[in-house]
């Protein structure tokens, strides 16, 4: 499997290597390669760093020790700039949260999910996480990095004249979000319009694009098989990026979920190379 590997990021690299992006301002959530990183941590940092990518979000360590990972990612130029963190976590165990943010030497913290009964998303779960968020964000905010919380769609839906994500946004004083466009999308709002809506709340996206046909819900649920090649879905990719670079955004992070990963994202990075 290595060797498969081996091979195919000589492959990438030969019609690759040159690309530098944006200024190191586009990264990769590390969720889109976990199959890979299962069979050959290294071999899949070989990928990574032949696509051109220095700055990631993540968190683990893949069975590696933390010594060694951080070696490993050192060696290829790689930076972890945010990490992941549970809900449970950020409401329980803060402190590990900080101590694993600081062990990469990470400006920022991103949670990706609020727990709630199956598909029923409701206002008490809403203030439930405002709640959790603010106060594990201020002591996030106390150790030097930025907690965001990552949107899947759910959120969108409605509450008094807007949504309840609305409302998380009005009340968030001690955190930010992490926009990923696709689940924006997914969930019936529009990624830019929210951009142009809450400038100051969103420090980090995720770029994603959805499959032309694809009808979303307010679940944050779908088939990856639905992710496709930046540009060619029905995401507005390059109106968002144009706008996050507007306000500045530190980092963007392309996330792949699909099973083609490993040929889609050189696909995705050349389009984001087309929009300079």
């Amino acid at each position: 499997m290595k060797t498969r590997i081996t091979l195919l990021v000589l492959a990438i690299s030969c019609s690759f290597s040159s690309a530098t992006l944006c200024a190191q301002e586009v990264g990769l959530q590390l969720y889109s390669l976990r199959n890979q990183f299962k069979t050959d941590v290294t071999g899949t940092l070989d990928i990574i760093q032949s696509w051109g990518i220095t700055k990631l979000e993540g968190g683990g360590t893949y069975g590696l020790s933390m010594e060694d990972y951080k070696k490993e990612i050192a060696a290829r130029n790689l930076e972890v700039v945010s990490v992941g963190a549970g809900f449970e976590d950020l409401q329980k165990n803060v402190d590990k949260v900080i101590a694993t943010g600081k062990e990469f030497g990470a400006s920022y913290v991103m949670c990706a999910w609020i727990p709630h009964d199956g598909d029923n998303f409701t206002i008490a779960d809403t203030e439930k996480a405002i709640e959790v968020f603010n106060a594990a964000g201020k002591k996030i905010k106390a150790a030097g990095m930025t907690l965001a919380y990552h949107a899947h769609g759910y959120e969108f839906r409605p509450y008094e004249d807007g949504t309840l994500f609305d409302l998380m946004a009005q009340k968030a004083t001690d955190f930010a979000f992490e926009m990923d466009v696709y689940w924006v999308h997914h969930g019936g709002a529009d990624p830019l319009g929210l951009l142009n809506k809450y400038p100051e709340k969103f420090v980090l996206l995720h770029l994603k694009d959805m499959e032309k046909g694809v009808k979303g819900n307010n679940t944050g649920h779908e088939d990856v098989e639905t992710n496709v090649v930046l540009g060619t879905g029905q995401v507005d990719i390059a109106g968002v990026v144009k706008k996050a670079k507007e306000l500045g955004m530190e980092y963007m992070f392309i996330e792949d979920e699909c099973s083609r990963v490993v040929e889609q994202v050189p696909q995705s990075l050349e389009f984001l190379k087309s929009l300079d």
